[in-house]
């Protein structure tokens, strides 16, 4: 069924929720409100199916000239003068349509087509088309028409509207998809979205995923849920273990932290999450490289830390490490683990750390949907091989008690580590325990920790009094 030949949008995300793109010689309509971003989309599939080779034939009700449309879209990168007239070519149909109907716009439409051997149709204007026609007869026929003349040559058609086609719509079934785009805002941000509503003859990425409209265009970011693990994705590798460059932690971890799993560090600000971090990614080496994937502090910054507590990262223009920093600021969710994702596949990492996972969270407009948005981006990351030690942070500043990400995420983890301050002769004493390692044993006793010059150490196991309770070795 999905091996039927397809036009790609050439839309960074787009194909992949349609699995592949645009159904060679079939019809789509694309609805949305004005300034929901059809223009945009519509004409960056435009200028990406010319640059392969093809040739687009873009059909508007516009009574003015289209300088106004191209003007609007020159600072968009897709957008090239060079292309208009040679490859794709644009014509308003606004005379046509009012002074003959219908029937004249199939007829100039099918000319035009085979005149431009036209391998894209984009027609942006179907609700005016539609109030033009007196039944919905009409506007079955004037649909049929231009899809069946499109489709006999092998023409893509695109019909824009800003009517909101629903499945009792007389244009809803006649088309072969329907993709709706929608602007609306979620507290103070405005959230863009797409979702396919109709794919016939096709699979598809169903439910609403988050697109933004930059300089660059339109990227669109589907769901992580909705993704499939790697191919040849493994479960983490209990008997190879991997070293956290803190001596005295993996001794109670027993070696180390098995091979591609997942580690939460758990505790509030200043127990030292960061710090494990650094030790952790100081042990990336060129065949293994190491990446951080942080919300807050810089990458000098980060470097200029880990010098001072005597922690050795590799050099900032070696490929063993790289340190991107996301900033915090109507971030998309989806983006997010997508940028992570791109990073951990083209650098090959092998050692993530991200601090923290509550920038994820703070980019989620939606929360219930945080578990299954970790468990799959968990997958992706096991898949890949990639042994990861990510930051949640406790609000309680001293004491025992853990506020986890989300609920259920205990059981989406692989290990949790948990580093706590506790108030000990009107001083703070650090201390770090480890909660839970799955299918492994471990030491369950809280020990102390300290900053040495050498960074983190792990001291001795403290009396009952400090520790709380903990699963006993294998429970994870």
């Amino acid at each position: 069924m999905d091996q039927t030949a397809r036009l790609r949008s050439g839309i960074k995300g787009l194909d992949q929720i349609l699995a592949g793109g645009f159904l060679t010689g079939a019809s789509y309509i694309i609805q949305g409100q004005p300034g929901a971003g059809k223009t945009i989309l519509s004409n960056q599939i435009a200028f990406s199916h010319v640059a392969e080779g093809g040739r687009v034939l873009y059909v508007t009700l516009l009574s003015e000239s289209h300088e106004r449309l191209f003007q609007a879209l020159e600072p968009l990168a897709f957008f090239d003068r060079s292309r208009l007239g040679a490859q794709i070519t644009y014509i308003s149909v606004f005379q046509t349509l009012r002074d003959e109907g219908l029937d004249a716009v199939v007829k100039l439409l099918r000319r035009e087509t085979k005149r431009q051997d036209a391998s894209l149709l984009i027609f942006d204007g179907l609700l005016n088309a539609r109030d033009r026609a007196d039944t919905d007869f009409d506007v079955k026929t004037f649909v049929a028409e231009v899809q069946g003349q499109a489709a006999f040559v092998g023409c893509t058609v695109l019909f824009l509207t800003s009517s909101s086609v629903t499945a009792i719509s007389p244009e809803h079934t006649m088309v072969d998809g329907v993709l709706e785009l929608t602007d609306t805002l979620a507290g103070v941000r405005t959230v863009r979205q797409i979702q396919v509503r109709k794919s016939r003859g096709s699979k598809a990425l169903g439910g609403l995923h988050k697109f933004e409209i930059d300089d660059a265009g339109v990227t669109v970011y589907p769901r992580i849920e909705t993704l499939s693990p790697p191919a040849g994705a493994a479960a983490s590798r209990v008997e190879v273990r991997v070293p956290t460059g803190v001596a005295g932690l993996d001794r109670m971890l027993g070696g180390g932290l098995p091979k591609g799993s997942i580690t939460l560090l758990a505790g509030p600000t200043g127990s030292g999450k960061t710090t494990l971090g650094l030790h952790f990614l100081s042990q990336a080496k060129e065949a293994e490289p190491g990446l951080h994937f942080g919300f807050f502090e810089t990458p000098d910054r980060l470097r200029a830390k880990a010098a001072a507590l005597g922690i050795r990262l590799a050099a900032q223009d070696s490929a063993t490490l790289a340190i991107d920093r996301m900033p915090l600021v109507d971030n998309i969710v989806d983006k997010l683990a997508h940028q992570l994702l791109d990073r951990v596949c083209s650098l090959g990492v092998k050692r993530l750390f991200i601090d923290g996972l509550g920038g994820f969270e703070r980019a989620c407009v939606h929360r219930p949907r945080l578990v299954e948005f970790f468990a799959n981006l968990m997958d992706q990351l096991r898949g890949s091989g990639v042994t990861t030690m990510a930051t949640w942070e406790i609000r309680e500043m001293v004491g025992s008690d853990v506020s986890a990400p989300a609920r259920e995420i205990s059981a989406i983890l692989d290990n949790m580590i948990l580093l706590r301050l506790f108030e000990e002769d009107h001083s703070l004493l650090r201390t770090v325990s480890v909660q839970k390692m799955r299918d492994s044993h471990f030491d369950p006793a809280v020990h102390a920790t300290y900053i040495a010059d050498k960074g983190l150490v792990i001291g001795e196991a403290l009396g009952t009094r400090h520790a709380a309770p903990h699963p006993q070795p294998g429970e994870g």
